[in-house]
């Protein structure tokens, strides 16, 4: 038995959740935060048969769109002074850890 924790973007947390609900898999959701951008996202779990890995992983990328945002970036020029500019950054996409589960128990 395997355990999936894919971090995707808040704007795709859903459809992702649909489509691993809809494909048999049991989904439990986690508001997250990002170092990166401090921007909010989602820690999908899903625990599932070694077999159905590769099916969960297909699901969580085709659901997981990458994009381009412009966000403010800040830089320090001198004690105290600051100037703002936008920064393209890309997002989205999906973080997928898989790890062995040497138990499952459900009461």
């Amino acid at each position: 038995m395997k355990l999936i924790l894919a971090i995707v973007s808040n704007d795709d947390s859903s459809s992702v959740s649909s489509a691993l609900n809809k494909a048999n898999f049991s989904v439990t959701r986690l508001a997250t935060t990002g170092g990166f951008l401090r921007a909010g996202n989602t820690t999908i779990i899903v625990g599932t048969e070694d077999e159905k890995v590769d099916q969960a992983i297909e699901i969580i990328g085709n659901e997981s769109k990458k994009r381009t945002e412009i966000v403010p970036s800040t830089a320090s020029y001198d004690i105290g002074r600051y100037a703002s500019f936008p920064v393209e950054v890309q997002v989205g996409g999906a973080t997928i850890f898989v790890l062995d589960v040497e138990q499952f128990i459900k009461v």
